[in-house]
């Protein structure tokens, strides 16, 4: 079910919504952006999820593992 908000902005950023984004997409982004500051228990079935596929657990591992020497060999 959805729900009807009214919002104030200041005028410059409403038309860069509106110019940007799309006048019949401000609302959808909206909600994209706000949805995982207010719903954190989607964020955090999301990380539980991910964390349960090994082989993108084990992939992730192989790639920061790759990296790390990248760091040693910058000059400071």
């Amino acid at each position: 079910m959805q729900k009807k908000l009214t919002l104030t902005i200041d005028a410059e950023v409403y038309r860069g919504l509106r110019t940007v984004i799309g006048p019949r997409r401000v609302s959808r982004f909206i909600e994209d952006l706000v949805r995982p500051h207010v719903l954190r228990q989607d964020m955090y079935a999301a990380y539980r999820e991910m964390a349960a596929d090994e082989a993108r657990e084990a992939e992730a591992r192989e790639w920061a593992e790759g990296t790390y020497g990248d760091a040693a060999d910058e000059t400071r």
